[in-house]
């Protein structure tokens, strides 16, 4: 009884996941990342600061991993300007905070590299915190943790307005 029941599921699941493959294959999904879609141009998008610091150099060096960027020969060139602020948040009793929040604003055009054309010029907005610790050491790798989480989520977020850019471009 329990292996009919067993084989009548085992089935049932198969014809399922037949019919969501026979589905998707029919519609013209397309994932972002494929070559031939919108993640095949982010690979030839070259990264440049306009002015460094560190919370700058962890997206620069976060993007160039997420893009696949490996040199300055690229097609398109990606200003940044980045910005941040830290504000802290929760009040120990000795009126101390006990938590920061890092906020990271990233302007950025994205430019023909040939001909210098603006292509997309828009702005982005990341944040993070952290707990402030009594020890210095442990409240400067702390706030270093914090930079970077905000750095990554900045590079996550432009990358996918990126992706939407690319994804919504007509192809030439």
């Amino acid at each position: 009884m329990i292996a009919k029941a067993t084989a009548v599921l085992r089935r049932g699941f198969l014809l399922g996941a037949a019919v969501c493959a026979v589905s998707l294959a029919g519609c013209g999904f397309t994932p972002m990342y494929a070559q031939s879609a919108a993640g095949g141009a982010l690979d030839d998008i070259s990264v440049q600061l306009s002015e460094h610091s560190r919370g700058g150099f962890l997206l620069q060096q976060r993007l160039n991993d997420a893009l696949g960027r490996h040199d300055d020969h690229a097609s398109w060139k990606l200003m940044l300007d980045t910005s941040s602020r830290r504000t802290p948040r929760g009040l120990r009793v000795n009126n101390v905070a006990s938590r920061y929040e890092i906020t990271m604003t990233v302007k950025f055009e994205l430019r023909d590299a040939a001909t210098g054309k603006v292509a997309l010029k828009d702005q982005i907005e990341a944040m993070a915190t952290y707990d402030s610790a009594d020890q210095p050491y442990a409240g400067l790798a702390a706030e270093q943790d914090g930079e970077a989480r905000v750095a990554a989520q900045a590079a996550d977020l432009l990358r996918l307005r990126l992706l939407r850019y690319f994804a919504a471009r007509p192809t030439p």
